[in-house]
């Protein structure tokens, strides 16, 4: 290999100069510059995003992420006709918050005033005319070509069917979502949302209502929209069982499940033993059975309390009907799919859902249903001196059995004390893939 050591190449004749021939690479050692030559019209990109105010450089391109906030670009000072600079959008976040493009002295298309750019999606390239025009746009694209993709989010224990994400809630947390699909058929999810279940009464005490069961699945592509954000989600509690003796013998209420805007409303408590009177069911997602007296019936809690369409849940038994003198038994808590029976003491029964599908930890949520189905918000069972008779499914027996945890059911009416109601779930179902 030979070395050439010169400072000025020259044509021999004519204006033309070559270097290389057909087929050859010529190529500017590492380290080199060049200049004369003049830009082809293209930039050079900036692959780092940028996140805070920068002054760009002519011939380079720039990604501009503002997911956490609005970002300022200062065009380059004193230009020279020909420079070039562009800009992207690099999340698609500029509808939410804008790029400031800062003129820094020349006019942007004629005008002495700055730019903002709040097009999702956008993308722009800038060369520099004269004093007269500033910096001209002659490129603009709002097109935002992507590959077909759809939601990513984290958040609660994940698991998979298929094409589709599983995201369980059994403690309180967050769904965040940091991507979105650009088919808005596939940016909506689907949930089951259970509150906690109410507690049993003390003594021949109501069973604890079913948490508030509320769910949209399936719904295809109908769900709920999400958007790039986190959801805080709230997993409510079981309500605290009725005492026997002492007070108080009423179930307290179980707390709210909430995702996004749908808040599941905790089950009623079951009312308590008294003599010569008891104490009522609560009304809550779905009521609390009434409590036993010696004389007569007390009420049940009505459910579906406060309203929502389709109903969240049903009302509690009441109880009575045996003659005067008599022990009265509790009634049970009413459950996501209905109210028992009048005077009897077994729980309603919950509601099924088939939103694991084939998911292989679907066994370990809920109760066993028909499959690939799972219980979930079954009303607790009263006590009386009757045989134990079962709560719902999902729900408390009797003897004080508690709710089923991470299922919204209610406790057991108790003999002495009643059950705690079972804390309740969230789950969220959208397609990954």
């Amino acid at each position: 290999m030979s070395k050439i050591e010169v400072n000025q190449i020259s044509s021999q004749c004519g204006s033309t100069l070559t270097i290389g021939q057909s087929g050859d690479t010529v190529t500017l050692a590492s380290g080199a510059t060049q200049t004369g030559f003049g830009r082809t019209g293209t930039v050079d990109w900036c692959t780092t995003a940028k996140t805070s105010p920068f002054t760009g450089v002519s011939g380079k391109g720039y990604f501009v992420n503002t997911t956490c906030g609005a970002v300022t670009v200062t065009l380059p000072a004193t230009p020279t006709a020909g420079d070039i600079i562009s800009i992207a959008d690099y999340t698609n976040t500029w509808q939410t918050n804008a790029v400031t493009l800062c003129r820094n002295s020349s006019k942007i298309g004629g005008i002495c005033a700055n730019a903002c750019l709040s097009t999702q999606g956008q993308s722009i390239t800038l060369v520099y005319v004269d004093a007269t025009e500033g910096w001209k746009n002659v490129q603009d694209s709002t097109s935002n070509v992507t590959g077909q993709t759809y939601i990513t989010a984290t958040g609660g224990t994940e698991v998979t069917c298929g094409n589709y994400k599983i995201h369980v809630f059994t403690t309180t947390g967050t769904f965040c979502v940091s991507a979105l699909s650009p088919n808005p058929s596939y940016n909506n999810v689907d949930y089951v949302v259970v509150a906690g279940g109410g507690g049993g009464g003390g003594g021949q005490g109501g069973g604890g209502g079913a948490g508030g069961y509320r769910t949209n699945y399936p719904s295809g592509c109908a769900g709920i929209p999400v958007s790039i954000q986190g959801y805080p989600i709230t997993i409510g509690g079981g309500g605290a069982a009725g005492l026997y003796p002492g007070t108080p013998r009423t179930g307290c209420n179980g707390s709210n499940s909430v995702f996004s805007t749908i808040t599941s409303a905790g089950g009623g408590g079951g009312g308590g033993y008294g003599s010569p009177s008891g104490t009522a069911g609560q009304p809550g997602g779905s009521g609390g059975g009434g409590g036993s007296k010696d004389t007569g019936g007390t009420p049940g809690g009505s459910g579906n309390t406060p309203p929502t369409s389709p109903p969240q849940g049903n009302d509690g038994n009441p109880i009575g009907g045996l003659p005067a003198g008599v022990d009265q038994y509790g009634g049970g808590g009413g459950g996501a799919t209905g109210t028992p029976a009048p005077n009897v003491v077994a729980g309603g029964i919950g509601a099924t859902t088939a939103i694991f599908g084939c998911a292989p930890q679907a066994p370990t949520y809920g109760t066993p249903g028909p499959a690939p189905g799972r219980y979930f918000a079954g009303g607790g069972a009263g006590r009386g001196s009757v045989a134990p008779i079962g709560g719902g499914a999902g729900g408390g027996g009797p003897a004080g059995t508690v709710g089923t945890t991470n299922t919204g059911g209610g406790g057991g009416g108790g003999e002495p004390p009643g059950g705690n109601g079972g804390s309740g779930i969230v789950i969220i179902r959208y397609r990954y893939q």
